[in-house]
């Protein structure tokens, strides 16, 4: 994976680090994303994912470290490319005694859209059709989640910031906004930057996934490298366990044993050739009833990524 051109970037943080009192919410932080990528910024509660997109965005001032975004530098007060960004941080915000068709209208007056086409067509993408006449006070949690969405969509952004977009929303709703994240980068050329805790669902649309705890950022993958990285095991399962495991042994290979008491070989030679290692089975006698090769699950590779044992 080369370095990205300076050209190619759309955000930038060089050493970032921000601090509460003594409390280092953000620790020499340096990303790099490209322009057109889906970005996965992921890491427990606290571990200051909130806190480095309110300083993309300008909301607070880094205690060191440079920021630049759209090739922009970016201080409190400044002005930024702002008229290119869509975001949602924290929660979705909206004028409570505004209706969604209101709150819609109104971002795009704010965002120098002109009519209602732009206002009409969010209602329509969101599907938030039958709530136009809806207050937003009185909307659910996963419905002011898509008006939040509709507002920094609106004006067509090149960069969308996005903090925890899917909070609230059901599993088929989920599966909408992920559809259209990737299609804003995908046909649209959006560079998509989203937070998250989910590691499955960033897993599904990000490119790239940066990792950060405790404030630091402490590993970049792409997709490949995710998969690549998982711990995979070759699960066997025999009617004489205690023969079987003791019999691999002597050949050479190390045997765990799962949950359920199952076999498990986990070197990566043997996780290639499931095949060969049942045929060895069957010609010394114990013939496998079960055999899977089985991959980590994406918690827990988190989990050993960060080296907690629980979240």
């Amino acid at each position: 994976m080369g370095e990205p051109k300076a050209g190619n970037l759309i955000i930038e943080t060089r050493d970032v680090s921000k601090l509460y009192g003594s409390l280092k919410a953000v620790d020499r932080v340096s990303l790099r994303v490209r322009r057109g990528e889906i970005y996965g910024f992921l890491g427990l509660n606290g571990a200051g994912k909130t806190t480095t997109i309110r300083m993309l965005l300008g909301m607070i001032r880094p205690a060191s470290g440079e920021v630049f975004v759209c090739g922009q530098s970016i201080l409190p007060g400044r002005g930024g490319p702002w008229e290119r960004v869509g975001y949602m941080v924290e929660t979705p915000r909206a004028w409570p005694e505004l209706t969604v068709e209101e709150n819609l209208r109104a971002a795009s007056a704010l965002r120098r859209l002109k009519g209602d086409g732009a206002a009409r067509r969010m209602i329509a993408l969101l599907r938030l059709d039958e709530y136009t006449k809806v207050r937003a006070r009185d909307l659910s949690q996963g419905n002011k989640q898509r008006l939040g969405l509709a507002k920094a969509l609106i004006h067509h952004p090149d960069l969308l910031i996005l903090d925890e977009p899917v909070n609230g929303l059901d599993p088929a709703g989920i599966v909408e906004i992920r559809e259209l994240l990737r299609k804003s980068a995908v046909e649209d050329g959006a560079t998509v930057f989203i937070s998250s805790h989910n590691l499955g669902e960033v897993s599904r649309m990000a490119k790239r996934i940066g990792i950060i705890h405790r404030g630091a950022l402490i590993r970049e993958v792409d997709a490949e490298e995710l998969e690549a990285s998982l711990h995979r095991s070759l699960v066997l399962d025999v009617r004489d366990r205690e023969g079987a495991a003791s019999f691999l042994a002597r050949e050479g290979y190390a045997v765990d044993r799962d949950a359920a008491g199952r076999l498990l070989l986990s070197a990566p030679e043997v996780c290639g050739k499931p095949e060969e290692i049942n045929a060895i089975l069957v010609r010394a006698g114990f013939p496998p009833g079960y055999v899977a090769v089985a991959s980590e699950d994406l918690e827990s590779w988190f989990l050993r990524t960060i080296g907690e044992d629980a979240c």
